[in-house]
């Protein structure tokens, strides 16, 4: 059963497939072990990013982690950085991936937060609703990722490209909850989601 079909579109997974893919990943040996290390490479030993404009992964929804691998193997949401990896990436081994990293603690960068910007952005997270989708601590649910304790950096990036249009496969409904934002405003939006 593939989680993507011909045109990459992610089916809901079913806990008892999840469970059954994992042990069977697992048994395959030294490939997976090697893969996480490929991984915390770039995304932090821990699953927590040191690098800029990298994302951190500790902690993600499994179900978001899948689903982003899937998408940028079948080249829905393009990511030259990750093609070498995800290419031959099956859907057994994502699903062992994501619940790998799913388990991991989030922890904050080390980049620098300014108190007055993460008012600022509490205030249009609330205004913008951020939590109906993230969830009031910003955790992520499903198919929704945690930007709570994401990088900054990343967060204003990723913020701005859905304000733009740029970000190619991404979920459309971002848009409209960051059309008419300044940059400021994102950076707000980025100190308070990354302080949490």
């Amino acid at each position: 059963m593939e989680f993507a079909g011909k045109y990459g579109r992610p089916l809901i997974l079913g806990l008892a497939a999840a469970v059954f893919w994992t042990g069977a990943a697992l048994a395959q040996g030294g490939s997976l072990s090697e893969r996480i290390q490929t991984c915390e490479v770039c995304h932090g030993e821990d699953g927590n990013s040191r690098m800029e404009n990298i994302p951190s992964i500790a902690g993600q929804p499994a179900f978001f982690i899948v689903n982003q691998l899937i998408l940028m193997r079948e080249r829905v949401r393009p990511v030259e950085a990750m093609e070498p990896f995800v290419k031959d990436l099956k859907d057994e081994d994502a699903v062992v991936l994501a619940n790998h990293f799913a388990k991991l603690t989030p922890r904050p960068s080390d980049e620098k937060i300014d108190p007055s910007l993460v008012k600022r952005g509490e205030a249009l997270s609330v205004a913008r609703r951020c939590g109906s989708c993230h969830l009031p601590t910003l955790a992520g649910q499903e198919q929704i990722p945690r930007i709570g304790k994401q990088r900054v950096d990343y967060l204003v990036k990723s913020l701005k490209e859905f304000r733009d249009g740029t970000r190619l496969g991404a979920d459309t409904n971002m848009s409209v909850p960051v059309v008419g934002l300044s940059d400021a405003d994102l950076a707000a939006l980025a100190q308070y989601a990354a302080s949490l």
